[in-house]
């Protein structure tokens, strides 16, 4: 059971894939259109159930409950080789 007042992230699909526009890409029009936001968790519950939160900015939102205490786990991917070549290229012709 996670407890109320607790940090968590919840899901909510904003359009589903029949609802979004037709000039996507095949691939993506066939995915609901998702978002993910951070809150505090308005009453106790269990993962996967549908809460609602209250978020920093004190709006409240309802969707599933997907995980606790979130972090910040982003990068720039992995490394290209091609953009070590443009960044030669760019110091050579700025110096």
């Amino acid at each position: 059971m996670i407890q109320k007042g607790t940090y968590v992230m919840v899901k909510k699909i904003v359009l589903k894939h029949n609802e979004r526009s037709n000039n996507l890409p095949e691939d993506t029009k066939t995915k609901d259109y998702m978002m993910k936001i951070k809150g505090f968790l308005l009453e106790d519950a269990n993962l996967n159930d549908l809460v609602e939160i209250e978020t920093t900015t004190k709006r409240k939102v309802e969707g599933i409950l997907i995980e606790v205490n979130p972090s910040y786990t982003h990068s720039f991917g992995d490394h290209v080789d091609e953009i070590d070549v443009m960044k030669s290229i760019i110091l050579e012709e700025t110096r």
